[in-house]
């Protein structure tokens, strides 16, 4: 073993911890600045970030619990608010499209979703006439209650959302508090701006998107709403609660009580759109037990998608829908139908059976929403009966008569005389009823929808029509049928006329070419022992 001399040792050690040394001294100059450099960033960075928590926070909370119910008079409204970087109102009103109100301007928008008729509070209003002199005021408090509803809502929201984000993203409860506190103060300074950049007249100077471009009159002239308010006043409230009062109609019709085995078919047709139908035909199902309906076409009123959501309540109606496709219904329009369960679409022939009855239909070969007459209109409709008629025989050449054609036209059922025994049309918008010259029944029905969207374009508005049409099961012939018929908007009547076809009345000949040349049908008469006509109007 070499012994190193203690002097040696002396001078070595330090030399030989030098490194070590010099190390220390660096990672102890270093570090602070490294981590001054990861846990201090620059303050704009911190402020864009903390604005973003801000923000992101506050639209969760109010995605989320933003909202509030309100009724409006007998309306059921949903309010939100909703960011948005010029403020104004939209009104939704489905299907029909929206209105878009320049109401202010602020970085925050409030939509209003008009949902659906409360039945309870319109038939109130109903029971109780007095109170539509008061409906106006009544409105007035509902909205101002819903808005200040939405206003505490909305603060609760944005404060908890922007407070809840600020502690996941920072951890820490003094910053998450700060997100809350600053989200605050955005939200009052929106209302604020809002508050004083408020416009009520932008109520005059409305933007309409979706099927209420097309449907100004539903509007009406915003000057002579403003200098005639009182005599809208009273025409709204009773458009409100008409509606009612034609559920209360049919829910007290005759029902006609015939043998248990007579096939019930509700004809309905040109419901243009108007969602009082659907009650209407879901009472009358009800009310007579039908076995199937069917609609001759005119279910939409210009066929865009944006209508298709309409037609959801049918596979609630409670019986088959067989439906062919009306000029107002477009190809668009036919494939949702085709979508939805409990629908037959019936076009070019195709035929069904449903209920012991085989229906066959074409689809109208036209598509002309807001239609006038045009050169080959006729032609075409013919063309169409031609290849209804050439199905029909088809049918019965494989052993498969069909009962009941339907086309929407009448000028296309006419085609179809003497290869079928009733042939079901609508278009015109009043019922007609004809025997034809080789022997089928031609029954047009007239708007089940009061003529939808037009009804309020003429002097005198148009009723409601469907008719119920009994079939005897074993010859599957029609045995009978009532005329339904109810009063137009501002109207509350009901009628139900019962027919028989003359060939069907004691001791007449069993032929319907030889007979009711008229084609219109005869009431049967009282004390003949056979069903009686009706008319009832409503309560």
């Amino acid at each position: 073993m070499v012994r190193v001399p203690a002097a040696a040792l002396r001078v070595l050690n330090p030399i030989r911890k030098a490194p070590r040394a010099l190390a220390r001294r660096y990672r102890s100059r270093q570090a602070p600045a490294t981590i001054a450099l990861v846990s201090q960033p620059h303050p704009w960075t911190r402020a864009v970030g903390l604005v973003a928590v801000v923000l992101l926070g506050a639209w969760l909370g109010l995605l989320v619990v933003g909202n509030v119910r309100v009724p409006v008079g007998p309306m059921n409204t949903t309010m939100t608010l909703r960011p948005s970087a010029i403020g104004g109102t939209k009104i939704n009103i489905s299907p029909l499209g929206a209105l878009q109100l320049d109401s202010h301007i602020a970085p925050v928008r409030l939509d209003v979703n008009v949902d659906q008729l409360d039945p309870d509070r319109a038939q109130a209003l109903v029971d109780h006439p007095e109170r539509l002199s008061g409906l106006q005021d009544e409105v007035t408090e509902d909205v101002g209650r819903g808005t200040l509803d939405l206003a505490v809502r909305s603060c609760v929201a944005v404060v908890a959302g922007a407070t809840a984000l600020g502690l996941v993203v920072y951890r820490r409860p003094r910053r998450a508090l700060a997100a809350g506190g600053l989200a605050l103060a955005l939200l009052a300074a929106s209302g604020g701006t809002a508050y004083a950049t408020w416009r009520p007249d932008s109520v005059l100077e409305p933007k309409f998107s979706g099927l209420l471009t097309s449907a100004p009159s539903l509007v009406g002239n915003a000057r002579s709403i403003v200098t005639e308010f009182d005599v809208y006043q009273k025409e709204l409230a009773r458009l409100v609660t008409n509606v009612t009062k034609l559920y209360d109609a049919t829910s007290t019709l005759p029902a006609y009580a015939p043998d248990p085995s007579t096939i019930r078919v509700l004809h309905v047709s040109d419901i243009h759109l108007n969602p009082a139908s659907w009650k209407i035909i879901a009472s009358l199902v009800e009310q007579y037990k039908v076995d199937v309906i069917v609609d001759s076409g005119d279910t939409m009123d210009h066929g865009t998608a944006a209508e298709n959501g309409f037609l959801d309540p049918i596979e609630d109606l409670g019986a088959p829908y067989v439906w062919v496709r009306g000029n107002h219904d477009s190809v668009i329009t036919q494939r949702y139908l085709e979508g939805l369960k409990n629908v037959h679409v019936l076009d070019d022939g195709r035929a069904t059976t449903i209920k012991g009855l085989r229906f066959a239909g074409i689809g109208d070969p036209q598509y002309t929403p807001d239609r006038s007459k045009s050169i080959g209109a006729e032609q075409s409709q013919e063309l169409a009966g031609a290849r209804l008629a050439t199905a029909l025989r088809d049918q019965r050449a494989a052993g498969t008569p069909v009962d009941v054609a339907i086309a929407h036209e009448p000028s296309a059922a006419r085609e179809v005389d003497g290869e079928v025994p009733l042939a079901l049309a609508g278009h015109i918008h009043h019922d007609e009823m004809e025997v034809m010259k080789y022997g089928t029944r031609l029954r047009v029905e007239g708007s089940t929808g009061g003529s939808g969207l037009r009804a309020i374009e003429g002097k005198h508005p148009d009723p409601i029509e469907a008719s119920i049409l009994y079939f005897d099961r074993d010859t599957r012939r029609l045995q009978a049928w009532d005329e339904i018929e109810l009063g137009g908007l501002g109207l509350t009547t009901a009628e139900v006329s019962r027919h028989l076809p003359e060939e069907n009345q004691p001791g007449a000949a069993p032929s319907p070419s030889t007979s009711d040349p008229s084609g219109t049908g005869t009431p049967t008469p009282s004390g003949s022992g056979a069903p009686t006509p009706s008319a009832t109007p409503s309560p």
